[in-house]
């Protein structure tokens, strides 16, 4: 599979960030030939519930996740953004800046609810998706109305189902984390004392619950 050296944007809550995160950007970084992947956390997701740690901290947490990871950056484009978080207009915004080109990483949980975010029609049109299997989710879910007008990629991996919330339960438990992320963000994390008291239980799966 190859995408012509286009950009990866791999956007979600990443609250925080894990193992499986890095695992899909590494893979769709090599699978699909791409330049680089950009780590997008977005800063006030579309829904009215949040995520339970501040933008900057999880902003912070990624660049943790990539730090010295060759092809993989962190974006600040959401982060500083004012008003929701919406994909469509986070790849209008970097597309004069990508003469190689974009696609879309996310997983296939979060594809197929795609009809949910906004302007999903001009979004599957926009730009190539590179998805994430997971466990549940067959390729024949892809097929048809609306996907029939996105070209996707389904990356050649297990399904990885590690999600945020499982990492938060642990540490609000007193439980070690560094199995599932790595050591820099469970390093700050205790640091800073996240997820210990007053978390909200919410974002799920490889990309974040509130992506749109």
């Amino acid at each position: 599979m190859t995408l012509c050296r286009r950009v990866g944007l791999f956007g979600g809550t990443f609250d925080p960030p894990h193992r499986a995160h890095l695992l899909v950007a590494q893979e769709a970084l090599r699978q699909c030939g791409l330049s680089r992947v950009v780590l997008i956390p977005n800063g006030v997701p579309p829904q009215k519930d949040g995520p339970s740690e501040t933008k900057e901290d999880r902003f912070r947490m990624v660049q943790l996740l990539v730090r010295g990871r060759r092809g993989l950056t962190a974006s600040r484009i959401e982060i500083d953004r004012k008003g929701p978080s919406y994909t469509i207009d986070t790849i209008r915004a970097m597309k004069d800046d990508s003469p190689e080109g974009l696609c879309f990483i996310l997983g296939a949980d979060r594809l197929l609810g795609i009809d949910t975010w906004r302007e999903y029609r001009a979004l599957l049109r926009s730009v190539p998706f590179v998805v994430a299997p997971r466990s549940g989710i067959p390729l024949s879910s892809f097929s048809g109305p609306p996907y029939d007008e996105a070209t996707i990629h389904v990356l050649d991996m297990a399904a990885v189902d590690l999600s945020s919330s499982f990492v938060r339960e642990r540490v609000a438990s007193g439980e070690p984390i560094e199995s599932w992320v790595p050591r820099g963000v469970a390093a700050y994390v205790r640091s800073r004392g996240l997820y210990r008291t007053g978390g909200r239980e919410r974002a799920q799966g490889i990309g974040g619950s509130y992506r749109q």
